[in-house]
């Protein structure tokens, strides 16, 4: 039997499995299936979107490439059993085999929950990333306190037409201590937005917004108005979630 046909095959077991699984752990488990929300006011909005089509068939090559060295290793290791014991070598079939089929359900699996429970929310002020099934994972970056947003892009992901967006922001979370110079240096978050197929779009937007939230100061407010001593960029947000939070329920 071909690998082509034996792919078919796994991967139609797979989607068998999984829909089932999915069910079950969206209702059991409460994994969310949709994304998340964020704050808006006014005349903003918020755009949700997810990784590309592109990335998953990504991800699947990169684990068909790894199996089928790995299945490789196994017939080579069964073979020699075989030639070596032909008793063993009929033993050892049925796990050799195995091996060559329950890893490709489990990563067929764990590729499609990956994708699924990945989500990525919009507003002209924030962004929102969402990952993970059984811990899930919410980092929410605030585009004024962003420092630089750059797109990247292996060979890999260039043949399937996908790329990551980097936002990196500093002072997210304080201050380290002080280094062997004697100052104190921000520490450094970033959000990764993976897989996508628009990524200099994305990167352009952000950017845009950027540059729109550092000249709006706490919004409508003049942009001469006085930031007092220790006020930082987070301060500032907190104000706004303060402010909104208060329009929300006013």
């Amino acid at each position: 039997m071909s690998r082509a046909i034996v792919s078919e095959h796994v991967d139609r077991a797979s989607r068998w499995v999984y829909q089932g699984l999915w069910a079950v752990l969206v209702r059991w488990f409460r994994v969310p299936d949709r994304p998340p929300e964020l704050p808006v006011m006014g005349g903003d909005r918020s755009e949700s979107f997810r990784p590309a089509a592109g990335f998953l068939s990504y991800l699947k090559f990169k684990f068909w490439v790894g199996l089928t060295l790995f299945d490789g290793l196994v017939v080579i290791v069964w073979f020699v059993i075989a030639v070596a014991s032909p008793l063993a070598g009929v033993l050892t079939a049925a796990p050799a085999l195995a091996l060559g089929v329950l890893p490709g359900i489990l990563a067929y699996i764990a590729i499609h929950l990956r994708y699924d429970t990945t989500w990525y929310v919009m507003t002209s002020r924030s962004l929102r990333i969402r990952r993970g099934i059984w811990i899930i994972h919410e980092t929410t970056i605030t585009f004024e306190n962003a420092q630089n947003v750059e797109v990247r892009q292996g060979p890999l992901q260039r043949l399937f037409g996908i790329a990551d967006v980097l936002v990196r922001t500093a002072g997210g979370g304080g201050k380290q201590p002080a280094g062997q110079h004697g100052a104190e240096t921000m520490t450094e978050h970033h959000g990764l937005i993976e897989g996508i197929s628009h990524a200099p779009e994305i990167r352009d937007l952000i950017l845009a917004r950027l540059r729109q939230s550092r000249a709006a100061g706490l919004g409508d407010e003049p942009h001469h108005v006085p930031v007092g001593d220790g006020w930082s960029a987070e301060h500032l947000a907190v104000l706004r979630e303060i402010r909104d939070l208060a329009c929300r329920t006013a």
